[in-house]
């Protein structure tokens, strides 16, 4: 049905409207709402206690023009992949697939491999962020799933708190030809003004030139009810300053920002901060710097 309705309305690419260039949103959910498995999504954000599907984002893709977008696990099973699949089956705005695998699984390389079958599998990534050991991804384990993510082309997503950068740093390095990206700028402490520390480990990874960072989940990490364009600013400004404008991209983080902000308003403000910058600059933060990462 979905797809149907793209073809009357034209092809997804044709949903773009930021001059020659459609936008790419490279970090967004669905999910069937199940109360304990989805246990993260607690009362305080029961405005997302409920099915998010294709349908549900294609006409605010299209009202915000839009080209594409990249969907990301938000359930740590295969199952997730399998659900993801389907919904990137029945909706061509979808371009890639950031996935989950067990990477300290003896068989990962067969897992990987089976995914690599898939055109829009790009990538895979842990919810690192919530692990006791602060420092899983150093495990050897761990790090021989990652070290076989490049043979099948394969992206890595870190999902993580500022605690975490210097491990995720030392895993980068460790990998320098694996293509890393920070989800949600690392997840500062935006709303109680928590900058320093995450600042100076932002440079530090960023010096890393396989990794790149989305500018996302900022308004969930401000206060959700009293955030303004000017709590975000600083944090902004420093990624585009560590990491310049050709390894950065937007991510909506749609659903989840929802119980911040709508999805306009949170691109609506990157558009704005990003309107004084050259063409080509705009370009690659809304769409070129996604594609390129994920082979879209």
């Amino acid at each position: 049905m979905l797809n149907a309705l793209e073809n009357r309305a034209g092809s997804g690419d044709s949903l773009g409207g930021d001059g020659d260039f459609g936008v790419i949103d490279s970090h967004q959910h669905f999910w069937q709402f199940d109360p304990v498995r989805d246990s993260w999504i607690n009362e305080d954000m029961r405005v997302i206690q409920k099915d998010f599907l294709p349908e549900n984002l294609y006409l605010l893709l299209q009202e915000n023009g839009v080209a594409g977008t990249v969907i990301v696990q938000s359930d740590q099973s295969e199952e997730e992949n399998a659900f993801q699949l389907a919904n990137a089956a029945s909706a061509d705005f979808v371009k890639g697939i950031v996935g989950w695998v067990d990477l300290q699984a003896d068989n990962v390389e067969e897992r990987l491999q089976y995914y690599s079958g898939f055109a829009k599998m790009k990538g895979f990534r842990h919810v690192l962020q919530g692990e006791t050991n602060r420092a899983l991804m150093l495990k050897p384990a761990f790090k021989r799933g990652i070290s076989l993510l490049e043979k099948y082309g394969f992206t890595y997503d870190i999902l993580i708190f500022p605690d975490q950068l210097g491990y995720s740093l030392e895993l980068a390095k460790n990998f320098p030809n694996q293509r890393f990206v920070v989800d949600h700028v690392a997840k500062p402490g935006i709303k109680a003004g928590q900058i320093a520390d995450w600042k100076r480990a932002m440079h530090d990874i960023a010096q890393c030139q396989n990794v790149c960072c989305k500018i996302s989940g900022m308004v969930t990490e401000a206060d959700w009810k009293l955030w303004k364009k000017e709590d975000l600013l600083p944090y902004i400004d420093l990624v585009v300053e560590a990491f310049g404008t050709k390894r950065i991209m937007f991510g909506s983080d749609w659903p989840v920002c929802l119980v911040a902000a709508s999805y306009k308003q949170w691109l609506d403000l990157l558009r704005d901060y990003f309107a004084g910058f050259t063409h080509t600059e705009r370009a690659d933060f809304f769409s070129g710097n996604a594609t390129r990462f994920y082979n879209l």
